[in-house]
């Protein structure tokens, strides 16, 4: 599911500012894009976000800000201050001219002299992180929350509609077996030539064809599915997208398997519209927790 949270946590010593954003994609993929000083922290990042999702490809920008006070250090290079001062007074005596020994001079020379800017560890930073991630992941939860109740009403529509077509195919059977016993007939009367008809061996031949054409169970097994799907939609507390793939794919396997029992065009026409119906659930189904 898409989604997009933000959110921003600040004390006297850091501002952290998170934004969450998400397109659909099976399985959970994070990009966590911080800056490196927070490399120690990604880890924690990715277990807070896995508290609120499990599917989607996520990107978690981090922003970070640290106001503390920088200390500043100037280091002096010795033996390079050294080297220095003696290849001047090399220059000097080979030159024969006044020794430099002015300090000024040597400190601007490349190296000798340089700023350090030193700065304590940030573990007090952690805090702030979790603070501004958890308001971001809230705020990215309500907004897939709001989108999950559209596609759970899209979905109870479509398994009514999928519940009202096995229905249909269900009364198909007695007619399967109506139509296959007056073919029977009129086949053998042809082949006869007016002569009796065994009407006894009739009934065999037309009870064997019903049990062969019987799909009772998988429409039993399809409106079980159906109740499955609608209670788990409405029951959910806890992440379903992948409960609801594996009783789509039972679905599919019933409706193949009574399709091929059937053995009957209008069967087939709507085998086709309930796969064609259960292939857009599939679609949506991947696309939530």
């Amino acid at each position: 599911m898409t989604g997009f949270g933000a959110g921003l946590s600040e004390t006297e010593e850091y501002r952290v500012a998170v934004e969450v954003k998400a397109v659909n994609q099976r399985y959970l993929d994070l990009d966590i894009r911080a800056p490196h000083v927070l490399d120690a922290f990604v880890e924690a990042i990715k277990a807070k976000v896995k508290e609120y999702a499990s599917r989607g490809k996520l990107t978690i920008s981090v922003q970070f800000m640290d106001k503390r006070e920088r200390v500043q250090e100037i280091r002096l290079d010795k033996p390079l201050a050294i080297a220095y001062h003696k290849a001047l007074n090399e220059i000097s005596d080979l030159l024969r001219l006044t020794r430099p020994d002015d300090v000024h001079t040597i400190a601007t020379y490349p190296g000798v002299l340089t700023t350090m800017e030193m700065q304590d560890g940030l573990e007090g930073a952690e805090p702030v992180i979790m603070e501004a991630l958890d308001e971001a992941m809230r705020r990215f939860t309500a907004m897939r929350e709001k989108e999950g109740e559209n596609l759970k009403e899209d979905f109870l529509k479509r398994v009514d509609i999928l519940s009202g077509q096995v229905e249909d195919v269900a009364a198909l059977g007695p007619e399967i077996v109506s139509q296959y016993r007056e073919r029977l007939e009129a086949t053998v009367k042809e082949a006869l030539a007016g002569a009796e008809i065994d009407e006894a061996r009739i009934i065999q031949e037309v009870a064997i064809y019903s049990d062969r054409v019987n799909f009772t169970e998988e429409i039993v097994r399809l409106q079980s599915h159906f109740e499955q799907f609608r209670s788990i939609l409405e029951h959910a507390e806890e992440p379903v997208g992948r409960k609801l793939d594996f009783l789509i794919q039972e679905m599919n396997r019933e409706v193949n398997t009574t399709a091929s029992k059937a053995n009957n065009v209008r069967a087939a026409r709507l085998a086709v519209d309930m796969k064609s119906e259960i292939e857009k659930l599939r679609e949506q189904v991947q696309n939530i927790e």
